[in-house]
């Protein structure tokens, strides 16, 4: 099946390109917020915060320090069935579960205590080796970034 450009995000980062597809089907709210805020160009130059080794890669705070959003009202969980497994791209939040905004993570491996407690919303289809070489840290000292993330359709 080819992918759907308009559910498709391509996001540089320091470490390479990484391409994820978008799932509307599993959490309609969150996808429409990551493209909405990747054409705001929101998350060019925000960096990875929070790095764990086998675990995930974190991003998505404006202060890059785990403790912002973006300037939109959180959005309302929608937790789904989908695994956290490697390339999994969910939504962070804090203990509320209404309160997922611009912050987001790539799990590295299973991470699957994780289910149907975090919004599923995407997976990575390509680049996944550049994620995996993201700087660790928690916080990380000189971060790797995201240099632009975009919605594929408007590449064209």
């Amino acid at each position: 099946m080819a992918a759907d450009p308009e559910n498709t995000i391509v996001m540089e980062t320091t470490k390479g390109r990484v391409v994820i597809e978008l799932r509307p089907d599993l959490a309609p709210k969150h996808v429409e917020r990551i493209k909405l805020l990747a054409r705001e160009k929101f998350y060019d130059g925000i960096v990875f915060h929070r790095v764990i080794d086998g675990f995930m890669a974190q991003v998505g705070c404006p202060h890059g320090t785990g403790t912002g959003g973006s300037s939109h009202p959180n959005l309302p969980a929608e937790f789904n069935g989908e695994s956290h497994t490697r390339g999994i791209c969910s939504m962070a939040r804090s203990s509320m579960p209404n309160s997922a905004n611009s912050q987001f993570f790539i799990v590295f491996d299973n991470a699957k205590f994780l289910d149907r407690q975090y919004t599923v919303w995407g997976k990575v289809v390509e680049g996944m080796e550049n994620v995996d070489k993201i700087k660790r840290g928690e916080p990380v000292q000189n971060p790797d970034k995201i240099i632009s993330m975009r919605v594929q359709a408007d590449a064209a």
